[in-house]
C-alpha cells in the first residue's frame, strides 16, 4: 500500500514539475523576446509599451483562459469568435435601449455561459465530436449575430457602459486589465483547488477511467464549455466598451490566437493537461511579439504566419516533452 502511495506521489510530482518547467520556459522565452526587440528598437522598453502589451493581451488572454477549459476536457471550441460577436451585439443593443451597465454585463455573462453550455450539450448528449459540434455552432452563432442586427453595427453605445469596462483606473491602465487578472485567478482556483478541476483533468486525461471512477463526465464537459462561454462573454464586453460599436463580424479568427496562447502555455491539445498561468504567459508572449513586429516595421500579415508556426512548435514541444517524460518514468521503474 505504501509503495502504491509513493508511486502515486512521484507521478503527481513529475506532472507538477513538468508543468512548472513549461511555464518557466515560456517566461524565459518572453524575456528573451523583450531583450531582442529592445536591442532592435529601444522604444520597445518603456513603461507605456509594457502597458500596451498587457492591454493587447487582455482580450486574447481572457479568450485563451476560456478555451483552456475546453481543451483540457479533451475538446475544442471553434465557435469562440461567433459567441464573441453575439455577446457584443446583444449587450450593445441592451445598453442602447437604456439597460444599466451592471445589468447588461450580467446579461452578457449569462448569455455567453448559455451558449457555451449549448456546445457542451452537443458534445455530451448528442455525442458529436467537439470539432464538428463547434464548427456547426460557429456558423449558427455568426448567422444569429447577423440576423439580429440585419448586418449593421450597433452604434451609440452609452458612455456609462464604456466607462464601466473601459475606464482608466491608474494612469493609463484600464480596468479591463484588472478584469483579466481577476478571471485568471478565479480560473486558476477552479482548476487547481476544486473538485471540478480535478474531474476536468481526469476526464481529459482518460475519459473511460474517469467514468469508472464515478466522475460525471457529461456534467464536467458541459461546465468546461460553459466556463469557456463565460470568459468569451467578458472578452466581448470589454471589446464593446473599447470600440463603442457592436460589429456582428467581430471575432473572426480569434480562435487561432486563443488556441495559440493556450498551446504555448503548455495546454496539451489532446486534453488532460494545462494551467492558467501558462496560458496567461502565452497570451503575453503573443502580445509582446505582435507589438514588437509593429514597432520594428514588420508587416502585420507576417503575424498570421508567425502565430501558425508558434502553434506547431508548441504542439511539437509537447510531443518531445511527453517522450522524455515517458523515458524518465521507465528509467525510474
Amino acid at each position: 500500500m505504501g509503495k502504491k502511495n509513493n508511486s502515486r506521489q512521484k507521478a503527481v510530482s513529475r506532472m507538477m514539475f513538468s508543468g512548472s518547467v513549461r511555464e518557466i520556459g515560456v517566461f524565459v522565452a518572453l524575456i528573451i523576446m523583450v531583450i531582442i526587440f529592445a536591442l532592435i528598437d529601444s522604444s520597445y522598453v518603456t513603461v507605456g509599451n509594457f502597458v500596451d502589451i498587457v492591454k493587447q493581451a487582455t482580450i486574447n488572454g481572457i479568450l485563451a483562459i476560456g478555451i483552456t477549459f475546453a481543451i483540457i476536457s479533451g475538446g475544442i471550441d471553434l465557435s469562440l469568435g461567433s459567441t464573441f460577436a453575439i455577446v457584443i451585439v446583444a449587450v450593445g443593443q441592451l445598453t442602447v435601449l437604456g439597460v444599466p451597465p451592471v445589468a447588461a454585463i450580467c446579461a452578457g455573462a449569462v448569455l455567453g455561459t448559455f451558449m457555451g453550455s449549448i456546445n457542451g450539450l452537443l458534445v455530451t448528449k448528442m455525442r458529436l465530436q467537439p470539432f464538428i459540434a463547434t464548427l456547426g455552432t460557429m456558423s449558427v452563432f455568426r448567422g444569429i449575430a447577423y440576423v439580429v442586427t440585419g448586418g449593421w453595427p450597433v452604434l451609440n453605445i452609452p458612455d456609462a457602459y464604456r466607462k464601466s469596462l473601459g475606464a482608466k483606473v491608474i494612469g493609463d491602465v484600464p480596468i479591463s486589465i484588472f478584469v483579466l487578472f481577476a478571471i485568471a485567478v478565479i480560473a486558476h482556483i477552479l482548476l487547481k483547488k476544486t473538485r471540478f478541476g480535478n474531474y476536468l483533468f481526469a476526464v481529459g486525461g482518460n475519459e473511460e477511467a474517469a467514468k469508472l471512477s464515478g466522475v460525471n463526465v457529461d456534467r464536467t464537459k458541459i461546465l468546461a464549455y460553459s466556463m469557456c462561454g463565460f470568459c468569451v462573454a467578458f472578452a466581448g464586453m470589454i471589446m464593446l466598451a473599447n470600440l463603442g460599436t457592436g460589429e456582428p463580424a467581430t471575432g473572426q479568427g480569434y480562435e487561432l490566437d486563443a488556441i495559440a496562447a493556450s498551446a504555448i502555455g503548455g495546454t496539451r491539445m489532446a486534453g488532460g493537461k494545462g494551467s492558467i498561468l501558462g496560458t496567461f504567459l502565452g497570451a503575453l508572449l503573443l502580445a509582446a511579439l505582435k507589438i514588437g513586429l509593429i514597432i520594428t516595421g514588420v508587416s502585420t500579415f507576417w503575424q498570421y504566419i508567425v502565430t501558425g508556426i508558434i502553434i506547431v512548435i508548441a504542439a511539437y514541444f509537447e510531443v518531445i516533452q511527453s517522450k522524455l517524460s515517458s523515458k524518465f518514468s521507465k528509467s525510474q521503474a
